[in-house]
């Protein structure tokens, strides 16, 4: 208030000097200050159009930096399934290199053949899953997706001793971008392991919904459940429910608020359900669509030739 009334009068004060010597106002300059003061006028338009560009870049980079701290959750179990894999592939090896006959060097071979396709399986998930993708809307397998997703976190639910349940027999497609859904469908399943105590149980089912047009899928566990009060807070950006570990590190709150914002670009619904004690379950709808042109089937011939 002081130092703004102090302006003041010193603007008075310079406005009551006899001596003025400021020089006369053409019309010319006259003119320029019209053409400045539109342009002033203008000015909050275009810092509007920047500011909304610059949010744009600022939510792909925080959609970026959520895809990667998903990863960063799933480090240790990765880590322990690389570990595993080239102590067999080194064993194997070993047990190669001593014994001459054939069939204990088919084995060895065998074992260490499946050892290598199960770690290119997961380097390959890994960095599909890390790499930005594209973000256009088209059919996408929902069932694929999850296996996929799957390949990630299946170690860090046996690591924890969550129990497993899928049930995603049948392939549904959806009108979805993989990446964003991916990210989305990481997201519940660690969610759901960390409210989750050893022998927790996880289920995930995919479903078709034709009747209401929509491609579901269910994530639901077993753990420590949400408060009534602070079901209706869940998706809002930095609230979390999580509380802090041994490290001193908690939920971020970012999660499930770009769970979010994926499903409203969707124009898709996610549901929650929870109950203390009891667990919670997500249910997200994603706008269905027929099987993709060009997409052949082969569930049908597997089954055909089983059968014979």
């Amino acid at each position: 208030m002081g130092e703004a009334a102090r302006a003041d009068c010193v603007g008075c004060s310079d406005r009551g000097n006899s001596d003025d010597t400021r020089p006369d106002v053409t019309a010319e300059d006259q003119t320029q200050q019209m053409l400045s003061r539109g342009q002033q006028m203008t000015d909050p338009e275009r810092q509007i159009r920047e500011l909304t560009q610059r949010i744009e870049v600022l939510e792909e980079e925080l959609m970026r930096a959520q895809r990667l701290s998903s990863v960063g959750a799933l480090a240790s179990s990765i880590t322990h399934e690389f570990n595993n894999i080239l102590t067999t592939v080194i064993n194997y090896a070993k047990m190669g290199l001593r014994h001459t006959d054939d069939s204990t060097r088919t084995k060895a071979f065998d074992r260490i053949l499946n050892a290598s396709q199960r770690a290119a399986k997961i380097t390959t998930s890994m960095l599909s899953y890390s790499r930005t993708s594209s973000n256009r809307i088209e059919p996408v397998d929902l069932k694929r997706l999850l296996e996929e997703v799957l390949v990630l976190v299946q170690k860090d639910l046996q690591m924890h001793r969550i129990q497993l349940d899928v049930n995603a027999s049948a392939t549904v497609w959806a009108m979805a971008s993989a990446s964003q859904i991916q990210q989305l469908l990481m997201n519940l399943i660690i969610n759901a392991r960390q409210a989750m105590q050893e022998n927790g149980r996880l289920r995930l089912i995919v479903r078709d919904n034709p009747a209401d047009g929509w491609a579901e899928v269910v994530v639901a566990d077993s753990g420590c459940g949400i408060p009534q009060e602070k079901l209706a807070l869940i998706f809002d950006s930095f609230y979390t429910t999580k509380k802090p570990d041994d490290n001193g590190q908690g939920g971020t709150g970012l999660g499930l608020a770009l769970c979010r914002r994926i499903v409203e670009a969707h124009r898709g619904r996610i549901r929650v359900e929870s109950e203390p004690g009891r667990g919670t379950t997500f249910t997200l709808r994603l706008p269905r669509c027929e099987q993709a042109v060009g997409f052949v089937s082969t569930a049908g011939t597997a089954a055909a030739a089983g059968a014979r």
